[in-house]
């Protein structure tokens, strides 16, 4: 299964941003998307694939954060 998680970029330098996802800061390549400090990016594999809005974004973490929390009641 492959999986896409948004996070806000936070630093550019030159093809590569830094992108926060929940206070963890990991490096993604932006050359496939056109992408401006505080944007919201959708990162598969180490690339930035989409720019969403941060609605979007929030609603998605939030998806996300059930998933997980369903995940962990049903292992206990």
């Amino acid at each position: 299964m492959c999986l896409a998680v948004p996070g806000k970029i936070v630093k550019i330098d030159g093809d590569t941003g830094d992108i926060d996802f929940g206070g963890v800061i990991r490096k993604a390549n932006i050359t496939m998307v056109e992408a401006k400090i505080g944007d919201w990016a959708v990162v598969h594999a180490g690339f930035a694939i989409e720019i969403m809005d941060e609605e979007e974004a929030q609603e998605t973490l939030k998806l996300w954060n059930d998933v997980l929390e369903h995940d962990r009641r049903s292992a206990n």
